[in-house]
C-alpha cells in the first residue's frame, strides 16, 4: 500500500525537515494551479513521469513555465529507444499516486529503487520548491537542500538537469 501524506510528513519529520503546506481545491495542471502560486512563495513545479523502450522509468521534475522537448531530453537523462509518458496504472504501481499528484515526494513509495530522479537546475536555485505532498489537494513548500536530501533518503540520486539550452525549450508543454 502507497504511503499517505500523513507518512511523508512523519518522514520529512524524522529527517528534521521543516516544511509548509497548504490546502486547496484539487489541481490537475498547471493552468489550474496558477491562483496557488500567486499566494505561495517560491518556485513550482511541473512532473514529468516517463518511461523509455526498454521499460525503464524517469521522474523529470521542472520548473511549472518550462516547456520540454522529449527528444532532446531524451539523450539528457539516457533513455534508450523512444521516450514517452507511462501510462496511469505504471504511475501508481512505481510511484504510488494518481495523475495530477505526481511530485518528487512520490520517490517515497519507490522502495525498489526503480524509477530515476532528474530534477531541473532551475530548482535549486529557487528560495523554496513547491510540490504536492502524495495528493493534489496540498502543496508543501521545501528548501531545495532540503528536498535533495530527502530525495537521498528515499534511496534516490538525483540528476540535475540544465535546462537554459533553447534546444531543448521547445514543444511539448
Amino acid at each position: 500500500m502507497p504511503h499517505s501524506p500523513e507518512d511523508l510528513f512523519a518522514h520529512l519529520d524524522q529527517l528534521g525537515i521543516v516544511t509548509q503546506t497548504t490546502d486547496h481545491a484539487p489541481v490537475f495542471t498547471v493552468e489550474e494551479s496558477r491562483e496557488l502560486q500567486e499566494r505561495t512563495a517560491g518556485a513550482h513545479t511541473k512532473n514529468l513521469f516517463l518511461r523509455d523502450n526498454k521499460k525503464t522509468y524517469f521522474l523529470v521534475t521542472v520548473e511549472q513555465d518550462r516547456t520540454i522537448d522529449l527528444k532532446r531530453l531524451r539523450s539528457l537523462i539516457g533513455a534508450r529507444g523512444g521516450l514517452s509518458f507511462a501510462s496511469p496504472e505504471a504511475l501508481f504501481e512505481h510511484l504510488g499516486v494518481r495523475p495530477g499528484s505526481v511530485s518528487p515526494f512520490a520517490a517515497l513509495n519507490d522502495e525498489a529503487g526503480l524509477v530515476k530522479v532528474y530534477l531541473d537546475e532551475a530548482l535549486i536555485e529557487a528560495p523554496l520548491v513547491n510540490c504536492h505532498p502524495l495528493v493534489n489537494t496540498k502543496t508543501t513548500s521545501i528548501a531545495p537542500s532540503d528536498l535533495r536530501r530527502f530525495l537521498a533518503s528515499t534511496g534516490h540520486d538525483v540528476a540535475l538537469l540544465s535546462l537554459a539550452d533553447e534546444a531543448i525549450d521547445q514543444a511539448l508543454a
